[in-house]
C-alpha cells in the first residue's frame, strides 16, 4: 500500500497550559480554563501552530456536561463551554488557514477522574456509553470541526459506542485513538487486532490509532494495526516520561532527539499522522515538523 501523506498533530495541550504557568489540579483539568482564562487556550493551540502542528485538539477532552454541572456550572452555560472549545481553536488557526481543528472527545474515564481511561473499567455498558457521549458529540459537531477525535479509548465497548455515534451523527470524519497497556492490548486488555477489526466496516472512521502510551510500545502496535486495517494509522504516544500518581508528578527522560527518532520509525512502520500527547511540548513537535518532512 502507498504511504499515505504525513500529518503532524500538536502535542499535550495541558502540558503546554501548565508550562505557561495555569494550575489543572482540577477535576474539569484543562476544561476549567474554558470558564476561567480562554485567552491562555488560544495561547497555547498557537504555540503548537507556530511549532508546526497541522491538527490541533480542542481543550474538550475533560468537558463534559455531567462533569461542568458537577463543578456548579449550569447545563446551558456547559453547552455553550463546549461550543467554545472549538470556536477557541478556530480562533487561533486565524493567521494558517491551513490548520485543522479536531474536536477532542475524552473517554468516559475521563469524567470519573479516577484513572479508568487507563483500565477500562467501567459500569456502563454499550448502550450507556452511547448516552454518556451523545449530548456532548452532537454540540461539538454542530461547530463543524474538521475532525472528530476519539482519544485515550481503553475498551472495546466504547469504542463501538462512538463508531455508532459516528453513523448516527452528521459526517464529519471521525480518529479513534487507544490507551494500550503494553505492545498487544488495550488498556481493558482486548488485543488491538480484534479492535481494529471490529471498526473496519465503519467507513467515516478514516483513522485509527494509538495515544497516551508509553512511546516503546508504538511499533508492535503500529505493526499489528496495520496487519488489519488499510485505514490512516494515528500515532502520539506520551513523551516517555512516567507519571507517580501519589506524588502526581513526572519522572523520567523525555529528550526531543530520542522522541524524533522514534517517531522517524512510527512512520517507516506505516503511521502517517504523528504527534505527542502528554508531555509532549511546541518543542517537539517543531523537532518532529523538522525531522520528518
Amino acid at each position: 500500500m502507498k504511504s499515505s501523506p504525513l500529518i503532524i498533530l500538536d502535542g499535550g495541550l495541558a502540558t503546554e497550559l501548565e508550562s505557561r504557568g495555569q494550575d489543572l489540579d482540577d477535576d474539569l483539568w484543562s476544561a476549567r480554563l474554558l470558564r476561567d482564562q480562554p485567552d491562555e487556550i488560544v495561547a497555547a493551540h498557537r504555540a503548537f501552530i507556530n511549532a508546526g502542528a497541522e491538527v490541533i485538539t480542542s481543550a474538550s477532552y475533560q468537558a463534559t456536561l455531567p462533569g461542568f454541572e458537577k463543578a456548579g456550572i449550569t447545563s446551558t452555560e456547559a453547552e455553550d463551554l463546549l461550543r467554545l472549545s472549538i470556536r477557541l481553536a478556530k480562533q487561533a488557526r486565524e493567521q494558517a488557514p491551513g490548520v485543522q481543528v479536531a474536536a477532542s472527545i475524552g473517554p468516559y474515564g475521563a469524567f470519573l477522574a479516577n484513572g479508568a481511561e487507563y483500565t477500562g473499567d467501567y459500569a456502563l455498558n454499550q448502550q450507556g456509553l452511547i448516552d454518556f457521549h451523545q449530548r456532548r458529540w452532537q454540540i461539538l459537531a454542530s461547530e463543524r470541526p474538521d475532525i472528530m477525535l476519539c482519544e485515550t479509548v481503553p475498551s472495546l465497548p466504547e469504542a463501538m459506542a462512538l463508531a455508532q455515534l459516528a453513523v448516527d451523527s452528521s459526517p464529519i470524519p471521525v480518529w479513534i485513538s487507544f490507551s494500550c497497556r503494553d505492545g498487544s492490548h488495550i488498556s481493558d486488555g482486548t488485543e488491538i487486532q480484534s479492535v481494529i477489526r471490529e471498526l473496519r466496516q465503519y467507513d467515516l472512521i478514516e483513522a485509527v490509532g494509538v495515544n497516551c502510551t508509553p512511546p516503546q510500545f508504538l511499533p508492535d502496535l503500529i505493526q499489528r494495526i496495520r496487519s488489519e486495517t488499510d485505514k490512516r494509522i494515528i500515532a502520539y504516544p506520551n513523551s516517555g516520561e512516567v507519571f507517580d500518581a501519589n506524588s502526581r508528578t513526572w519522572h523520567g527522560a523525555r529528550e526531543l532527539e530520542d522522541f524524533t527518532t522514534q517517531a522517524a520509525y512510527w512512520r517507516q512502520l506505516g503511521a502517517s499522522i504523528i504527534g505527542g500527547c502528554c508531555r509532549v511540548t511546541p518543542a517537539h513537535i517543531a523537532s518532529l515538523k523538522s525531522y520528518l518532512h
